[in-house]
Formats: structure tokens, C-alpha cells, sequence
């Protein structure tokens, strides 16, 4: 033990309870922050390479593709519940498709856009995370500059007067029926009209000549065909023989479909008679309208006979009722069809609802159509309110003169009457001209 060598000097230690030499915690440099900690996911990820990501799907770069506004876009606005709205496209029915747009509540504020209203916007490709095509620029609304759509009058204080301007129906293609229709049922811009018939009586294919004589004699109206509750092969017939926008839902779909479409068309509608449009509806039918209005409406505890809400009529009628002719303005003319003896107790309520309210009524009679008849047009019970303003004094004159004469005859024996000698004529004018007296 002497030779060990000599311990060398104690190192003092320092007091444990002497904090003032200890690390703070704040200047830690080798351990991780208590934010670090937390996330565990921030260092393991702060090195890993990410995915380059797809210049269509991500912000323009500074030398990279650019496609907004390459791509313009024609839908009408349906406003959700939510606030935001999305622009439908005619092609699917305003019903979802790959081509709805995205509208925010700023830009509907911005743009002055309603609901129901026809936009000509720009779009952008959707990014990540994205699930519509945003809208970023307007070009136009209902064929109107956006100056122009500020400045409207709503559609409820909007002045309604009678027809006044007459749409001239025949033509080489609309046969006898169209000018049996401008004789004793003449229409006006703003009509209110409705086609009563029973089953298997023309009513289809009369909206079908109806439908093309407009479109040919009167190109200025925008036409709509709305068929409800129709068979498929009816729409496709109706699309392919129709120069207009064909709007379906067939008998297939369910009620709220049914009502979705109609009220999308009838904002539609309003909206381009806000802006000096001539629009013209012809609805299939209005019967079929008002029971899916009577499915989707809440139970009220109040039942009509035929098992009709009390409450469920208000809102076809008001679609019906739509109908008008703006003073100063647009008009919006609205034919329907409706249906009688068809065994069903609802269906009469319906035409009893509705009966009155038109100021035109064309009667289709299933007796001239059981004997191969057509047009089957009931004409003693056919004619239009206010038809003075419509027709020239000395025209009115000769068809008074006629109605007389049909007076007596029953609906089969006049029509024939009427049918025989307007086949011989090559004009309603020359069929008045060769009227005795």
C-alpha cells in the first residue's frame, strides 16, 4: 500500500439542492421539443420525399399549364339547403352528372344569381380534394350581361295582363289539327291552357305538333317540353321529334324526382321572363304533376275524397298559376295536359281543382277517337277566354257564325263536319273566305 501513487484532489461537488446550474429546460439542444414529442410524425416526415403532384390537379406554376377559363360551361342554378348552389346540366335532367359546378354564396352574392338561373360561366379543372368543377367567371345570365341582371324586377311584382300577341300554329307539318286549334282554341303568348283528355285520345301527339309548330312559326320562344311520369319510349320519340329542350322523369323514378324537376324548370322559367324572354312550358301531364305533389307532401291530417292531402294541390296550382303575360316584358305560356275517366277517384279531384283556372281549354273526345278521328277535338266545348284580343274583328265574325251552325250537332258529327271541309282548303283564311255569309 506505501507504493500506490497519491490520490489526486477532490473535485467539490456541488450543492443537489443548488438549481441555478442545471440546464434550462427551454435551452434544451439535444432532445426534441414537448411539440415534437407530441407529433411523431413531424421528423419522420420532415425528410421523406413526397409524390410530385399533377400539374392538372394542383396550382398553376410559373411555367406550368393554366386551364381556367379555357372551358365554358351551360347549366341552370339549383340552390341546396346548405347555401352553396350547383350549376345542372339539361343533358342529364338537371339531376347529378359529372358536369355539375360548384357556385359559392359569395359568388352568387357577386354575381347576382338566382336560384333557376341560366349561367354561361368559366371553370376551372378540380384539385385534390375537390369533388366539383368550381365556377370563376360568369359570361352571361339568362342571355343577359351582368349590368343588365342587377337591374331586375322579381317575377311576383311583375304586372300580368290577357294574351295579346297570337302564336301563329299552322304549318305544313302540323296537319288540320294546328289550324282546328287556331280556329276554335287559339293560344297567346302568356296562355294558361289546358288539353282535357281521356286515355287514347291523340293528346300526346297533338303537344307533339303543337310543340314543333311553335318552334317553326315562332323560333324567338324558348320552348321546354316537361314530361312527368311518361313512358321512356315517349320521351325518346318526343326528343328525337321535337325541336326544344325535352325535360323527363319518367314513370319509373320516384315522386321527389318528379317534383325536383318540375320546380327546377319553373324557377327556370321565372327567371327568363325576368329578363324579356318569351318562354313557353308544355307540361304531360299536369294530373300525374299533382299526385307526385300529393306523395311527397307531409301527412296534414286533412284528406279529400280520392285520397288527396288538403295542402298537396298548392303548390301545382302555383305552377299552373305561373303562367302569364308581363306587360312591358316577357311572357310565360303554360300548356297542360290533364286527364279524366281514367277510373280513378284522384284523378277527378285533381281536374275539378283545376278546372277554371286556364283561360284556354281544348276537349279531346274519346267517342271521335274510337271512330279513328283525329284530331278527337271536342269542338263545342273547345275555346279560349278573351279571344277578341287574339283575332281580328271580321275573323271572329265568320267563326261566332260557325259555332252556331256546330251548335247543334253532336261532337262526332261536327267534327267530321269541320274536318271535310278543311281538307279542302289550303288555309284557315281560305276556309273563312269560303263560308257563305
Amino acid at each position: 500500500r506505501d507504493d500506490r501513487p497519491a490520490r489526486g484532489e477532490r473535485v467539490e461537488r456541488p450543492n443537489r439542492n443548488d438549481k441555478s446550474d442545471k440546464n434550462d429546460k427551454n435551452d434544451r439542444q439535444t432532445r426534441n421539443e414537448r411539440a415534437d414529442r407530441n407529433n411523431p410524425n413531424q421528423d419522420r416526415n420532415k425528410n421523406r420525399p413526397r409524390p410530385k403532384a399533377d400539374k392538372f390537379l394542383s396550382e398553376p406554376e410559373e411555367h406550368g399549364y393554366n386551364f381556367d377559363n379555357l372551358v365554358e360551361i351551360e347549366g341552370v342554378l339549383e340552390v341546396q339547403a346548405e347555401g352553396y348552389a350547383i350549376l345542372r346540366s339539361a343533358d342529364y335532367n338537371y339531376l347529378n352528372s359529372p358536369d355539375d359546378v360548384y357556385v359559392s354564396s359569395k359568388q352568387m352574392k357577386e354575381f347576382s344569381i338566382q336560384n333557376g338561373d341560366t349561367v354561361v360561366a368559366g371553370i376551372r379543372p378540380p384539385r385534390i380534394g375537390e369533388k366539383f368543377y368550381p365556377l370563376i367567371s360568369v359570361k352571361s345570365v339568362n342571355g343577359r350581361s351582368l349590368e343588365w341582371i342587377r337591374d331586375r324586377v322579381p317575377f311576383k311584382y311583375l304586372t300580368p295582363l290577357f294574351p295579346q300577341e297570337k302564336f301563329n300554329l299552322s304549318t305544313a307539318r302540323g296537319g288540320i289539327s294546328m289550324r282546328l286549334m287556331d280556329l276554335f282554341s287559339p293560344i297567346g303568348k302568356g296562355q294558361r291552357g289546358m288539353i282535357v283528355s281521356q286515355p287514347k285520345t291523340g293528346k300526346t301527339t297533338l303537344l307533339k305538333d303543337l310543340a314543333n309548330s311553335i318552334s317553326i312559326n315562332h323560333p324567338e320562344v324558348y320552348l321546354i317540353i316537361l314530361l312527368i311520369d311518361e313512358r321512356p319510349e315517349e320521351v325518346t320519340d318526343m326528343k328525337r321529334s321535337v325541336n326544344g329542350e325535352v325535360i323527363a322523369s319518367t314513370f319509373d323514378e320516384p315522386a321527389d324526382r318528379h317534383v325536383r324537376i318540375a320546380n327546377l324548370v319553373l324557377e327556370k322559367a321565372k327567371r327568363m321572363v325576368e329578363c324579356g324572354h318569351d318562354v313557353c312550358i308544355l307540361l304531360d301531364s299536369i294530373t300525374r304533376l299533382a299526385r307526385a305533389y300529393n306523395t311527397v307532401s307531409p301527412s296534414s291530417g286533412k284528406i279529400l275524397s280520392g285520397g288527396v292531402e288538403a295542402n298537396a294541390l298548392q303548390k301545382p296550382k302555383r305552377f299552373f298559376g305561373a303562367a302569364r303575360n308581363i306587360e312591358n316584358g316577357g311572357s310565360l305560356s303554360i300548356i297542360a295536359t290533364a286527364l279524366v275517366d281514367t277510373g280513378s277517384k284522384m284523378d277527378e279531384v285533381i281536374f275539378e281543382e283545376f278546372k277554371g283556372t286556364g283561360n284556354m281549354e281544348l276537349m279531346l273526345d274519346r267517342r271521335i277517337s274510337n271512330r279513328r278521328i283525329y284530331p278527337a277535338i271536342d269542338i263545342q266545348s273547345s275555346g279560349t277566354r278573351r279571344e277578341d284580343l287574339l283575332m281580328d274583328k271580321e275573323t271572329l265574325q265568320r267563326i261566332w257564325i260557325l259555332r252556331k251552325h256546330l251548335a247543334d250537332m253532336n261532337p262526332v258529327e261536327a267534327m267530321e263536319f269541320v274536318k271535310g271541309r278543311i281538307e279542302s282548303t289550303r288555309n284557315n283564311d281560305e276556309f273563312l273566305n269560303s263560308m257563305n255569309g
